[in-house]
């Protein structure tokens, strides 16, 4: 989210009062004023940590929100990448996603190189004349709009939605649940939100990104007129890499955005282990009961550290505090990269460990934060 946007919606009473900037200079009681530059997303942990060059390693990313257990992906042989992919595999893993999102028709599925590339395309597939959106929140929607000169509002209720999703022509976005801040809105709610969508001309677009574990979505109202759904990949089964996301929408409008993505939007590799993922309910089930409880004991860390966290995603918590931008650095000086946000200083989002080292270091580094 643009930092602008949000000073534009403060100065009409309306959002959040902008906060420090992080992307600048900070200062504090607790750490020395220092430049600091923050990456647009998570990630770009090594570009970070040069700017902590006595820190222990390995790093920690707990910046990005992506499930610490992998799928364990049986790889094809890598004679598939000596031939383009065939149109069956392809189709195998629109029937894939379908299956996996509860969606009754694979026509409605759209297959591409990662949620994001969709994201980017949605001004092209959606004539709107005006976008909102439900923040703050992932910033990719935001910046795909604007750069397609389309004019972005944000609100920051869910009842303004409402309002505005009545005038002609308008695309409303909401992430669910929300990144940074794990808001959950329930399905009923969305349904009620594309119905008044479908009732004067507009659209809903619900970002997925992180609801395969909390089992919320609003997939199954497809073939909903107005509604477009985005489901992520990797986030889920902690393959990133692998850059496989999808569109879900009836399917005249699926049909639409396969045309614009052209022959073979997806990789052969990526084609293979998507298949077997989405098809794996039994890993699904038994990943989603480790996460739940990795969640569990994140919360009871920050609660021993004495920080305020909110949030109803189960891949990352939002730390809630005054000196945010400071208990980043000094993570940071512990090897462990988590997420601040240039439009709000008191936020900082961090992620699940992976594994028991890792979380020992989490609580040691926490443990000293409440002894400065």
């Amino acid at each position: 989210m643009a930092d602008a946007g949000v000073r534009e919606k403060w100065q009409e009473g309306k959002g959040y009062k902008p906060q420090q900037t992080v992307a600048g200079f900070v200062s504090s009681a607790k750490t020395q004023a220092e430049p600091c530059h923050i990456p647009a997303h998570g990630g770009q942990v090594q570009k970070i940590m040069q700017m902590f060059a006595e820190a222990p390693q390995p790093f920690i990313d707990l910046s990005t929100g992506i499930s610490p257990i992998a799928y364990p992906a049986k790889l094809p042989d890598l004679s598939v990448l000596h031939k383009l992919p065939e149109e069956a595999e392809e189709v195998a893993l629109q029937h894939a996603a379908a299956m996996a999102y509860g969606v009754s028709d694979p026509n409605m599925v759209v297959a591409g190189g990662g949620s994001q590339s969709l994201i980017a395309l949605l001004p092209r597939v959606i004539k709107a004349e005006r976008a909102v959106i439900l923040g703050p929140t992932y910033s990719g929607h935001l910046q795909a709009w604007k750069q397609n000169d389309i004019p972005v509002s944000e609100v920051s209720h869910f009842a303004q939605l409402h309002i505005l999703a009545q005038q002609k022509n308008t695309v409303c976005i909401v992430c669910n649940p929300n990144n940074p801040d794990g808001r959950l809105i329930q399905a009923r709610h969305l349904l009620d939100l594309a119905n008044t969508c479908h009732a004067a001309g507009s659209w809903l677009v619900v970002d997925e990104a992180f609801a395969d574990i909390i089992g919320q979505s609003i997939a199954s109202a497809l073939p909903h007129p107005a509604l477009l759904v985005l489901r992520s990949f990797g986030k889920t089964y902690g393959l990133p890499g692998i850059r496989l996301g999808f569109l879900l929408a009836q399917e005249r409008v699926a049909a639409h955005v396969r045309a614009l993505l052209g022959s073979w939007p997806v990789n052969a590799i990526a084609l293979a282990v998507g298949c077997q993922a989405l098809q794996d309910k039994a890993w699904l089930r038994q990943a989603s009961v480790k996460l739940f409880a990795a969640r569990s004991r994140l919360k009871k860390l920050l609660t021993e550290a004495r920080l305020n966290h909110k949030g109803q995603a189960v891949l990352f918590e939002l730390v809630e505090c005054e000196q945010a931008v400071d208990l980043w650095r000094h993570l940071c000086q512990q090897g462990i990269v988590t997420r601040i946000f240039p439009y709000n200083s008191h936020w900082l989002r961090m992620g699940l460990p992976s594994c028991e080292q890792d979380w020992l270091r989490l609580e040691a580094a926490l443990q000293a934060w409440c002894r400065l």
